[in-house]
């Protein structure tokens, strides 16, 4: 069914701590609350539109972009992987470096996952243009888990070569140098988001600082970096101890960062997704569901159904009646009418989406057994709350 008109609001709010301050993005919904879900402002403050507006320089600059980065000489884009604005907020005294930068939250992609994040802000699109829709996606029947890139199979950068799934230039063609962790050189969502950049491999947190000073000091005009850590604790610990132990390294490092930046260069950081805080909250699917469903792909917190021949109607009725307390439950076609991909959703997209979708509103995670790790993720994100969906994007200037 159609979705209510596009409406636009902000709301600034000024928080105590020094520099840090908080503006809420523009959403689709003409009056959202808590219980909807915060589909990004694809032609706002969005994780896609950063790296076009850091490349491009378009003046007057969007109101947005940190002041930091408008007239800086060179920029460095460091993305910290898994750092949610709502995380961040309430653990600014953990996190002086970050909390003192000049920025606000934006938002990130749907679905809130690394897979389709990275590629919306490398590839400067919604994701319903770029085709990466998700962390396992389904090519021709075959579920591709896009960050490993393999199916039940195995490796699949032969079968699914990743320019089938996605052709468009990273950064705009332009060629960046990007500090990365070394063991992604040759990944299959490597090829797929960053393509023929220039790969600097970092293996521990010092390597990826020393590398930035080294593209700075040589002249780089931009520079992206990427580092891990957060999300990966999050996932195996939770938001706890452990996760403020690692926020506070990581300040460390981007105050290191900081301090490498050269006269009139600018730090810029930013996130693919926030958290939310899961444990073993793990809901199976219904019977009266799965007695519909030829596959499942998606993760736990965005799980796409993939009905079988003939039912999807029944499909619909039976998720909306045994998950929808704990969802928000669409069909493929309410998902692309309310652009939770963008205005434009490609036939290839379109065709990786499965039939309904179960995206979590409440902290849960819906099973997929065939959707394992080696250990069970503690935090969890994909869905379309304030806690997944707003990152920050903040930056200092030299």
């Amino acid at each position: 069914m159609p979705g209510p008109p596009p409406v636009t609001f902000d709301l600034d709010v000024q928080h105590s701590y020094p520099g840090w301050w908080t503006r809420e993005v523009g959403v689709t919904q003409a009056s959202r609350t808590a219980a909807d879900p915060l589909v990004p402002d694809y032609d706002g403050a969005c994780l896609s539109n950063v790296v076009p507006a850091l490349l491009e320089r378009v003046r007057p600059a969007p109101p947005w972009l940190p002041a930091a980065a408008v007239d800086a000489t060179q920029v460095v884009l460091l993305v910290l992987d898994g750092l949610g604005f709502e995380q961040l907020d309430a653990r600014r005294r953990l996190a002086p470096t970050l909390a003192t930068m000049q920025g606000h939250a934006i938002s990130t992609v749907a679905p809130s996952t690394t897979a389709t994040a990275l590629s919306s802000l490398t590839l400067g699109c919604p994701p319903g243009e770029h085709g990466v829709v998700g962390y396992r996606i389904n090519v021709a029947g075959d579920v591709l888990n896009v960050l490993r890139w393999q199916t039940p199979e195995g490796d699949a950068r032969q079968g699914i070569p990743p320019d089938d799934i996605q052709s468009r230039p990273a950064f705009r063609g332009r060629r960046p140098p990007v500090v990365t962790r070394a063991e992604f050189a040759d990944t299959g969502f490597t090829s797929a988001h960053l393509g023929e950049v220039r790969f600097w491999g970092w293996r521990v947190p010092s390597t990826l600082v020393t590398e930035v000073r080294r593209l700075l000091r040589a002249g780089e005009p931009f520079v992206y970096a990427y580092y891990d850590g957060i999300d990966k604790v999050a996932h195996e610990y939770g938001l706890g101890e452990h996760y403020d132990a690692e926020l506070v390294a990581v300040d460390r490092m981007v105050a290191d960062l900081a301090s490498a930046l050269p006269p009139g260069a600018a730090l810029v950081v930013t996130s693919d997704h926030g958290q939310v805080q899961v444990g073993q909250a793990v809901v199976p699917l219904h019977d009266d569901v799965m007695a519909h469903v030829a596959l499942l792909s998606g993760e736990g917190r965005f799980r796409w159904l993939h009905a079988r021949p003939g039912r999807v109607e029944a499909l619909t009725e039976a998720a909306r009646s045994c998950h929808g307390g704990d969802a928000w439950v669409r069909s493929r076609e309410e998902v692309v009418t309310e652009e939770w991909f963008g205005p434009k959703v490609s036939d290839a997209a379109r065709r990786r989406f499965g039939d309904v979708v179960l995206a979590a509103r409440e902290p849960v995670a819906f099973d997929d057994p065939a959707d394992t790790g080696p250990y069970r993720l503690q935090a969890r994100h994909g869905s379309l709350t304030s806690a997944e969906m707003l990152v920050p994007l903040v930056g200092i200037q030299a």
